[in-house]
């Protein structure tokens, strides 16, 4: 074949190419690509079926037995350390704060109030006065200061909780009123307008509330 001719034959070629890739190509239809005729693939739920909503009641765990108590948080805010360890010297006082059965909101004074009082919570100026500087010690005297420290306690403890605002009520061991009231937005607690710092905590029993001056006990 001569060279003119060779090459008018690759021309026609290129031009026939050209125009069948020019062509639609149907790739639904039996001469389409497997991989374009295969159906496509249902998405699958990565979670599975959706389920009917299970009775709550089946879900939620059963109550507590026993909650959080007074006897558990009594010990957690050092600036309370003292009165919390009053508490537990004063086996009335220790029942009671672990009684689930029994509310109660403690007035727990600053560790600095307890410090700063005139005398010891265990003291009593008319027992110094009767027995003299030695009135607390030995057997009876462990048992008189006992007695007053019990009897400091339970002048911080309020038979109920929650408490609400004035109402009145006889503190444990106590026959005097106690109640708070709030003054701009602060918590007074009367007789003696002593301010309550904070509510330390509320747990299944109670609260503890911090106040910065100790109850007249006497």
């Amino acid at each position: 074949m001569k060279r003119p001719a060779a090459l008018l034959l690759l021309l026609s070629c290129s031009v026939a190419t050209a125009r069948l890739m020019t062509l639609p190509v149907e790739r639904s239809g039996p001469y389409a690509p497997r991989i374009l005729r295969q159906k496509p693939l249902a998405v699958l739920d990565p979670f599975g079926p959706a389920m009917p909503p299970s009775d709550p009641s089946e879900t939620q765990p059963p109550p507590a037995r026993d909650g959080v108590r007074l006897s558990d948080v009594m010990g957690r805010d050092r600036s309370i350390n003292v009165f919390a360890s009053f508490t537990r010297d004063i086996e009335s006082a220790s029942r009671r704060l672990d009684d689930q059965t029994r509310n109660t909101t403690v007035l727990a004074p600053l560790n600095s109030a307890v410090e700063n009082l005139p005398r010891k919570p265990w003291e009593d100026p008319k027992e110094y006065q009767h027995l003299g500087e030695n009135a607390y010690e030995g057997d009876d005297g462990q048992e008189r200061a006992q007695r007053n420290i019990r009897r400091f306690v339970e002048a911080h403890m309020v038979p109920i909780s929650p408490w609400p605002e004035n109402q009145k009520v006889k503190a444990i061991g106590d026959d005097r009123d106690v109640w708070w009231e709030n003054k701009a937005g602060a918590m007074f607690i009367q007789p003696g307008n002593i301010e309550v710092v904070s509510v330390a905590s509320t747990v299944a029993n109670g609260e503890v509330w911090i106040i910065k001056e100790v109850r007249n006990y006497a």
